[in-house]
């Protein structure tokens, strides 16, 4: 690369680490929070015994992770208005990704309940505690931390999913090198650039992911 280029590159660092800072990790920390609500209960419902609940559950899931995130960004963005509804590109990815969370972690959450020993549930019920309280205070516990790993690897590549945001015009790291590459027609060296801040934030994310799993194995019965 020429002199200019790097240049270039070092100019449009800080605008791309603060479309991170400012549209990345925001966006994909609300968007996971939703999601993660949104698939606790889609979870409860999969494994209630009511099956029309179940069953609502089961299709919602299956629609998610069987139709591409783009579209479902482009349907409630470009595709609502249509039907009258016009949301602005920031709630629009946020209800797009969480969706998506949801669909995708509401299996995680029920596989890691599933993986509680039975005895769990029995001994709760001895003492005396309903469903509802031996749920909330001794199955969702320990389903939390047998479901860290996946959870999080589910949020790394939201991180990533997030540059699908720009193409609804959201400004986020991707878009702020869309946009300097626009003006610089330097494509390929921009893209790269955004290419390594993605992983940089990746491997910091995996970093603690691995120090979170370590802390929490010492809880978890093998």
């Amino acid at each position: 690369m020429t002199e200019s280029t790097w240049q270039l590159l070092l100019d449009s660092l800080w605008p791309l680490i603060h479309g991170a800072i400012t549209g990345t990790i925001p966006l994909a920390l609300a968007s996971f929070a939703i999601g993660l609500v949104l698939a606790l209960g889609l979870a409860l419902m999969r494994l209630s015994r009511r099956r029309w609940l179940s069953s609502i559950a089961q299709v919602y899931i299956s629609i998610v992770r069987g139709t591409p995130l783009l579209v479902q960004l482009f349907v409630i963005f470009y595709g609502l208005p249509s039907l009258g509804v016009v949301i602005d590109p920031w709630p629009s990815a946020i209800i797009a990704f969480s969706i998506n969370v949801g669909g995708y972690a509401a299996e995680v959450i029920r596989a890691a309940i599933l993986s509680v020993p039975k005895g769990q549930w029995e001994a709760a019920y001895m003492i005396g505690m309903s469903h509802r309280r031996a749920l909330t205070r001794i199955i969702l516990p320990q389903a939390a931390r047998v479901s860290v790993p996946p959870l999080s690897n589910t949020f790394i590549s939201l991180v990533k999913d997030t540059s699908l945001a720009s193409l609804i015009l959201v400004t986020e790291l991707f878009r702020e090198a869309q946009q300097v590459a626009a003006f610089s027609q330097q494509f390929m060296a921009l893209y790269l650039e955004a290419a390594l801040l993605y992983w940089l934030i990746c491997l910091v994310l995996s970093s603690g992911q691995g120090v979170l799993e370590k802390r929490l194995d010492r809880y978890v019965a093998h």
